[in-house]
């Protein structure tokens, strides 16, 4: 399996003064998702929790519901030319009785590390109903958390990112309860792998729906993570950086809390403002 991180030459350059020495540089290599043994998506992704970030991508896409829907979960051997095992391809196998939904229609799913799912053939293609349906409109739910407290969970996260330090270069997902304790955190060159990768490990340890939880990315709030948290039924969603307009939309729709510009005290609540307690 691929490292995490990599060391590569470079040439530094500090106060005019130019040395060579090596650098910690993430990993990026693909990741062949297949269901049934049939090619679905590729991933540009950081190696590490391939299979949860495969099952998260399934659940994500209205695939999968609950830990016994699947059979295995396996690296395809024989996936390179000389019949070794690259460890790059991944095959979830349903179990018996499960149906195969018609998601290909016609669409090899390629996903880039900085946009996510590419190639939807529209809006209506990526609204898919939810297992998990979240109260409307934050309806009262059992989820509140604290604004003072929210803000805390920035430095939270980014103190749990190892591999961050080493190399600056990854996005962040952290799950918390709502008393802002850390529950899991992943680490991803892709932002919405780090939300697949949550979102699987959830799945395989049968915690779905993900009701009692706050994610939070380090990195804006796109259309698709606002649409990973509903799918796997997360109330609270923040980011450090700006939401897109159909992210907005969506969680107004759907009933998820959204909150971007978090940072500390500072936050704007685009959504689902109920579940904020000041």
């Amino acid at each position: 399996m691929g490292r995490v991180t990599e060391r590569r030459r470079v040439i530094r350059v500090r106060n005019g003064v130019a040395g060579v020495r090596p650098d910690t540089l993430v990993a990026e290599e693909p990741l062949e998702i297949r269901l049934n043994g049939k090619p679905l998506a590729i991933t540009m992704r950081t190696p590490g929790d391939d299979f949860a970030l495969a099952v998260g991508f399934l659940v994500s896409e209205g695939v999968l519901g609950s830990a016994s829907d699947v059979r295995a979960v396996t690296y395809c051997e024989g996936a390179a030319e000389d019949g070794s095992n690259t460890y790059n391809v991944v095959n979830v196998q349903l179990a018996p009785g499960v149906a195969v939904p018609d998601i290909t229609l016609e669409r090899n799913v390629y996903t880039t590390s900085s946009c996510g799912l590419c190639g939807k053939a529209s809006l209506d293609a990526v609204r898919t109903a939810t297992r998990f349906p979240l109260r409307e409109h934050g309806a009262a739910d059992g989820v509140r958390i604290p604004a003072r407290l929210l803000g805390e969970l920035p430095d939270r996260l980014r103190a749990a990112q190892k591999v961050f330090d080493r190399t600056g270069g990854l996005h962040a997902a952290g799950l918390f309860s709502p008393e802002g304790r850390l529950l899991d955190v992943r680490e991803d060159v892709g932002r919405h792998n780090a939300v697949d990768k949550i979102v699987g490990r959830a799945f395989q340890a049968g915690l779905l729906p993900l009701a009692d939880a706050v994610l939070l990315v380090s990195s804006r709030a796109s259309f698709e993570l606002a649409q990973k948290a509903v799918m796997a039924g997360v109330p609270v969603l923040a980011a450090v950086s700006a939401p897109s307009s159909l992210a907005v939309d969506l969680a107004l729709e759907s009933g998820l809390t959204l909150v971007g510009f978090l940072r500390g005290p500072d936050m704007n609540i685009y959504a689902g403002e109920e579940r904020i307690t000041w």
